[in-house]
């Protein structure tokens, strides 16, 4: 069963969730939260969601390691400046 099976690895439903929305809490009490666009927000509104994992269910499974990094480098791409082509 795929819910068993992610339970393993992402943690209990509940608990997951209960930690990425205090998180996010945390995160809107920012001073900058306002300031930055859509994608900053929902980086890291999704990164928060991968630390809950991490925190809740298996730390060593790399998924939640490599989709860290991966919504932090939507963001560096975004600021990166583009040469000319």
């Amino acid at each position: 069963d795929i819910l068993n099976e992610r339970e393993k690895t992402h943690g209990s439903y509940a608990s997951t969730a209960a930690m990425a929305q205090q998180l996010k809490d945390c995160f809107k009490q920012g001073q900058n939260w306002r300031k930055m666009d859509d994608t900053h927000r929902e980086s890291l509104d999704l990164i928060a969601t991968k630390i809950a994992r991490i925190l809740s269910g298996n730390p060593n499974d790399i998924d939640h390691w490599v989709d860290v990094a991966g919504y932090s480098n939507l963001i560096v791409r975004q600021l990166t400046p583009q040469a000319d082509p």
